[in-house]
């Protein structure tokens, strides 16, 4: 039998909110993982499909982090089997990268396609040039590949043909590729057809994905781990973690394991509406959250300190020049003790509560007149008179826009009056 870990999107190196210990929390996924599902089981090789390191520019920290790792790897005799993503490609311009570099050193094994004349190739590894496209590891042959981007629908047909011509009967047959694939995304951006992938399931045991977030598999043969960590509080609800594969007699199977660090995240959201004044609204607020939030011991025990995204939404009772969300914040950090602490003002304020309150088919001509007469109803001299008020308000703008002169407008609005 043979055992490997598949793992994507590290991003050791991000950094995220300007906070030195979210850095370091990418480093704590990355070593715990490995050393709980590589080193304790003892796997066969380790595959990463891309993104190591979050950008090409590798600061010392990171490549520290990374080595911390690779050299208990290597220790073990455990091979890492790489392929380059977006985040630390070579530049088209030269041919240095880091995980080149890393690769010349015998920390680990990038796999990448030859280009030349003739197209694509596939190449056997050499171990003396420290270089090539596929490896033989325990029965397994893996297959790596480059970032092609929005490209790789145009680039697969030339790698469906290479691995037509290397594939290995006698081996469990894998490949690496760093990409998005069509219906996994929450944004339109150009992205691998699921048809296209189906090319390959002849001539393909499992596909190891890497590049998108979020956790997903496909047939039972294609496997997407996720990032380690969440890159972004956008990301804290997205099922991740590292793929531990079993391969005995031709088949497969394959576990997601996500028992290893990661920083816990807390998003909330509070509607605001129905709180005629600030300190209503902050002790409603913190009710909530006392409720929902345990505050951090800070005694540098097991649990480690959460990022805390607050999100504050509905139509505001008041001006929303009242609304002070930096004191919000700072009463989040004082009571809750989190690592990182972000409101994000989503309300609506009262001037405009009355129009965002419409039929999402109201105009935006019915919005207008809604908002003027609801701040001329605020005025006791003309609350009972506030339509037809709105309704002088707006024809005194149409005339203004069509070129009446200034004396005629007023005389209007004199007559109305």
């Amino acid at each position: 039998m043979t055992k490997f870990l598949h793992l994507a999107d590290i991003h050791l190196g991000i950094r995220r909110y300007r906070n030195e210990e979210r850095t370091r929390d990418f480093f704590y996924a990355w070593s715990s993982c490995l050393e709980k599902y590589a080193l304790r089981e003892q796997v066969s090789f380790v595959l990463i499909a891309g993104d190591l390191f979050d950008a090409r520019r590798v600061e010392p920290q990171a490549m520290n982090h990374a080595m911390h790792c690779l050299v208990k790897l290597r220790d073990a005799g455990i091979p890492v089997i790489a392929i380059e993503g977006n985040h630390d490609s070579h530049e088209a311009a030269h041919s240095f990268s880091w995980l080149r570099s890393l690769s010349q050193w015998g920390f680990i094994k990038l796999l990448e396609p030859a280009h030349d004349e003739s197209g694509v190739r596939l190449l056997p590894w050499d171990e003396r040039a420290r270089s090539g496209s596929y490896v033989d590891i325990d029965g397994v042959r893996i297959f790596g590949t480059s970032w092609y981007g929005a490209t790789i629908t145009h680039a697969l047909p030339a790698l469906v043909d290479q691995l037509r011509e290397h594939r290995d009967e006698g081996r469990f047959q894998i490949m690496m590729l760093h990409t998005d694939v069509e219906g996994q995304l929450n944004r339109p951006i150009p992205a691998l057809p699921v048809a296209k992938i189906n090319e390959l399931r002849s001539h393909v045991d499992y596909l190891a994905l890497g590049h998108t977030h979020k956790n997903f598999e496909i047939d039972g043969w294609v496997y997407n781990p996720g990032s380690l960590e969440a890159c972004s509080v956008d990301e804290y609800a997205h099922r991740r973690g590292a793929y531990l594969v079993e391969v005995e007699g031709g088949r497969h199977t394959a576990r997601l394991v996500q028992d290893y660090e990661q920083r816990p995240i807390v998003r909330l959201s509070f509607d605001v509406g129905g709180r005629a004044t600030p300190d209503e609204l902050y002790a409603d607020l913190f009710a909530q959250l006392r409720r929902e939030v345990t505050p951090h011991g800070g005694d540098g025990g097991e649990a480690r300190a959460p990022v805390i995204e607050l999100a504050l939404r509905g139509h505001l009772g008041f001006k929303s020049s009242l609304l002070e969300v930096n004191r919000i914040r700072d009463e989040v950090e004082r009571e809750f003790r989190p690592l990182l602490s972000m409101v994000r003002n989503q309300t609506v304020p009262v001037e405009y509560a009355v129009a965002a309150g419409l039929s999402e088919h109201a105009t935006r001509a019915e919005r207008e007149r809604r908002v003027i007469e609801d701040l001329i109803a605020r005025d006791a001299r003309f609350r009972d008179r506030a339509v037809e008020m709105a309704g002088l308000v707006l024809e005194a703008k149409r005339l203004a826009l069509t070129g009446e002169a200034p004396a005629k407008i007023a005389e209007l609005i004199e007559q109305r009056l």
